[in-house]
């Protein structure tokens, strides 16, 4: 096991948000000791962004998404996140 420092207390969420801005956690967690966790409540960031489609294209795509009953920009979402996915596991 690694020594690891002892974190200091704060006064405050800026005070230790600016304390993390400066040190390494790694001298004072033990990572190796860390396990992974779920979170599936939690809900991702976003930003928004412009996306240019041709016109025939974007109508083809709304009329599939009425016949799944969902919005449009959802289906898109999801047609994206499927292909990094399947990307990524090639």
């Amino acid at each position: 096991m690694s020594k690891t420092k002892t974190t200091p207390k704060f006064k405050n969420e800026a005070e230790e948000r600016a304390f993390w801005e400066e040190h390494d956690s790694s001298e004072y967690v033990d990572w190796t000791q860390a396990l992974s966790v779920a979170m599936p409540n939690l809900k991702p960031s976003t930003k928004t962004i412009s996306l240019r489609l041709p016109e025939g294209l974007l109508n083809s795509i709304k009329i599939e998404a009425n016949k799944r009953d969902m919005p449009y920009q959802s289906l898109i979402k999801a047609w994206l996140a499927d292909d990094v996915k399947q990307s990524r596991n090639v």
